[in-house]
């Protein structure tokens, strides 16, 4: 006798959501399971004040590529945000990304002829030849004005060590640009789904069973029973009960509050770039949307150590945990009913464009 579903979904996220609505087009039963009280993982909005509040942390989406943005729009419409973050830096104010209106606001100079020699003198002047760590690195391409004013406090509060202390090659290149552009993403399309990001999850969802405050370890082996197939998207070295050791990330901290006023800062984020403020940037909801509500909703960011009662945001893709990595992933390769997908399982940080183009490819090749 078969068993109940085609395949068990670990995980609500845009991986699982995507691979459960391919495979339901495929006629597959599926059952999706989910530790957290909602779905749709880390791009799930809360409502407060009629403003879709992005729980964990901003999520806006970006891509070249065509088929997966008509995809993602034929569940709901996208808007036309564009992000064009700001950086607080002792009171004074930086466009970003790096571009001629950060280059006047820094220097007072207009031309990208100014800029250039502007940089190269401060590269020369540091001396640096052969980077040997973070700050060197960032120094070497970008001298020392942008970094020590809008590089260095953020990196270290996003990694939680001193820049001198941390690898070069977690700066392999810092995008410059030579026109006032304040456009952080130059990918074709770019948006947020009008109404919030949960209209994304329902629609690919639709039709689907789904079980949340579920922990798949808590009874691991009466919710494998249930299905032909596992698609796991947590931790994978959990999923292998740490056999080689646990892999690191960096967590973050959110602190929501609801303000009295209808605009906040008059932008969605805006960066605080100095290490002293405990926080990296603010979050004011409502420009994702274009909100005229009366109230607003902002959220401060703070990085954090991550530990095991803490959600586990950046991979730490240094040496180490990529050997590691590595050895779950062999196991992973020898579970051939099992499919890993995710920014947990495959241990990668992932935008969201790039994780439904996964979920896209992995369900397509099965």
């Amino acid at each position: 006798m078969g068993k109940a579903y085609d395949y068990l979904i670990v995980g609500s996220g845009l991986f699982g959501a995507v691979f459960a609505h391919e495979a339901k087009k495929k006629e597959k039963k599926c059952l999706v399971i989910d530790k957290r009280n909602h779905t749709g993982g880390n791009i799930y909005c809360e409502n407060v004040k009629g403003i879709n509040v992005h729980k964990y942390g901003a999520h806006i989406f970006h891509t070249n590529d065509k088929h997966i943005w008509d995809y993602v729009n034929s569940f709901v419409e996208f808007n036309r945000y564009t992000n064009s973050p700001l950086a607080v830096f002792e009171d004074e104010m930086y466009n970003l990304p790096f571009n001629m209106n950060t280059f006047y606001q820094l220097w007072k100079v207009r031309t990208p002829q100014e800029v250039k020699n502007k940089i190269r003198e401060q590269i020369e002047a540091s001396g640096i030849k052969n980077p040997q760590n973070l700050q060197e690195q960032a120094i070497s391409l970008v001298g020392t004005d942008i970094y020590y004013k809008l590089i260095k406090g953020y990196t270290e509060k996003q990694w939680g060590r001193d820049a001198k202390d941390l690898p070069a090659f977690i700066i392999k290149r810092l995008p410059v640009r030579f026109t006032y552009d304040n456009n952080y993403f130059s990918d074709k399309y770019q948006g947020i789904p009008i109404g919030g990001y949960n209209k994304l999850t329902e629609g690919l969802l639709k039709g689907i069973e789904v079980k949340t405050d579920v922990d798949y370890f808590e009874d691991k082996a009466h919710w494998d029973s249930l299905a032909e197939k596992l698609v796991f998207t947590g931790k994978i070295d959990q999923y292998y009960n740490y056999q080689f050791g646990q892999l690191e990330y960096r967590s973050l901290k959110f602190e929501h509050q609801t303000l009295d006023t209808d605009n906040y800062q008059g932008n969605a984020v805006v960066n605080y770039t100095e290490r002293e403020i405990p926080y990296t940037r603010i979050i004011e909801h409502k420009h994702f949307e274009f909100g005229s509500q009366p109230k607003t909703v902002i959220t401060k960011e703070y990085p954090e150590e991550w530990n095991t009662e803490k959600e586990p945001y950046y991979p730490i893709n240094d040496a180490k945990n990529t050997e590691m990595y590595k050895q779950y992933e062999q196991l992973a390769k020898a579970d051939s009913h099992i499919v890993f997908g995710g920014r947990l399982a495959e241990y990668k940080y992932y935008d969201m464009h790039q994780v439904i183009g996964s979920a896209l490819k992995k369900s397509k090749e099965i």
